[in-house]
């Protein structure tokens, strides 16, 4: 397997914000990956909608890794110009790099922990917008971009869609979502040398960390030891497999979710 298939080319990873944990390791599975792809050599487009995490992420992947890095404040959210502001961001990767070979919808924010019946629809929204909508709108973006280089796109869903985790309710519907989009995304690009493919992970990251704190109950329904022992590393677990999807011996998988949950995410 050729190793340097992304020196020189061009990844846009939204929701890639630094993020640490309460111990100081990596706590933000985009920031993981934006890492994994800059060991690689790839340049990169991140984006989220904390200013300073973006900014923070792109002072250390350029100075750890001496790979240019566009970072972009872009949030999907009810009541704004969404189409818009996914067009911008491809529009800026182009004007920066020339290129865009990777997309990765990885970006969400959920009020997890909420039940069904105590759900608003502000809270559906956040979900549907964050999650669902923008990668949509992300994929329609980049989709020109990606027909001329063959590129590949990675969106990420959740065991809390696969299992139907309790108080997860408007997390898990966008999630699936986003799973039925990549499908059909594989049927109608793969034509175009595109190949799409879904990643559902379970990492240790902040958020998760935020998770057990604000709603423990919830956090001891859905959040089990794998049985690997250990929780996955965002960048050397999630962010690594990442890469194999965008190399070209992968190019024939597509449409597939894969589940990246240290033995815990068998289904039929």
């Amino acid at each position: 397997m050729n190793n340097n298939h992304l020196q020189g080319k061009t990844a846009i990873i939204t929701g890639a914000g630094y993020a640490a944990l309460s111990d100081g390791r990596c706590g933000s599975i985009g920031y993981g990956i934006a890492t994994a792809f800059a060991k690689e050599g790839a340049n990169l487009v991140i984006t989220g909608r904390n200013v300073p995490k973006l900014e923070k992420a792109k002072e250390e992947l350029e100075r750890l890794y001496g790979i240019r890095v566009l970072a972009l404040a872009a949030d999907i959210a009810a009541g704004s110009d969404n189409e818009a502001t996914a067009k911008g961001v491809a529009e800026a990767a182009m004007a920066e790099f020339g290129r865009i070979d990777v997309l990765i919808n990885n970006a969400q924010a959920s009020a997890s922990g909420v039940t069904i019946q105590d759900h608003t629809t502000e809270q559906f929204d956040l979900a549907m917008y964050s999650g669902l909508y923008a990668t949509f709108y992300y994929m329609k973006a980049c989709y020109p971009y990606l027909k001329e280089t063959k590129g590949s796109i990675i969106n990420f869903a959740s065991g809390a869609g696969l299992f139907g985790n309790y108080g997860q309710c408007s997390y898990a519907a966008a999630k699936e979502g986003i799973r039925g989009l990549s499908r059909v995304a594989a049927t109608e690009w793969a034509k175009d040398g595109i190949n799409t493919n879904v990643v559902c992970p379970l990492a240790w990251t902040a958020q998760l960390e935020k998770f057990q704190q604000a709603y423990p109950e919830a956090f001891k329904a859905n959040v089990k030891m794998p049985p690997a022992g250990h929780y996955g590393d965002p960048e050397d677990e999630i962010g690594r497999a990442c890469v194999l999807l965008t190399h070209p011996d992968f190019k024939y998988m597509n449409g597939e979710t894969l589940t990246l949950e240290g033995g815990m995410g068998l289904r039929p």
